[in-house]
């Protein structure tokens, strides 16, 4: 299996319920290193995975739309436990979005599988691994 990573960060606010969070129930901020891999079997005509540039690209579109957010205040994170495992799928679903509309250009409709990794700092990271 091929693969390439592209990178981003993100920067977030949220509070968590339940009493296994102890005070992380309370608003507080986050930073996570945002790792985006996409994997696929053979490579394209140009011989690559995808082009890094739109992977790039595509990650800081979907990166943008929550960076800088309460994601308490977000709809789409509405009665949800903004883990970093649910971060983690949400970023990897919303990459296989672009991927199937197109964003990445045709050759990328091979890609196999996505794998978004936020590391909440150098000792300490969850990923989400999909198919396509």
């Amino acid at each position: 299996m091929f693969s390439i990573t592209v990178r981003d960060h993100l920067m977030i606010a949220h509070s968590f319920r339940g009493e296994v969070f102890g005070p992380a129930q309370r608003l507080h901020g986050a930073t996570f290193l945002v790792d985006a891999k996409f994997r696929r079997a053979e490579l394209d005509a140009d011989n690559i995975v995808v082009d890094i540039g739109l992977a790039t690209t595509e990650l800081n579109t979907v990166v943008a739309a929550l960076n800088y957010r309460n994601l308490d205040d977000e709809p789409d994170f509405a009665g949800i436990n903004t883990s970093t495992e649910a971060l983690a799928k949400v970023i990897a679903d919303r990459l296989a979005d672009r991927v199937h509309a197109g964003a990445l250009g045709e050759g990328a409709r091979e890609i196999a599988g996505i794998t978004v990794t936020l590391h909440e700092s150098h000792i300490a990271w969850a990923s989400y691994e999909r198919t396509l």
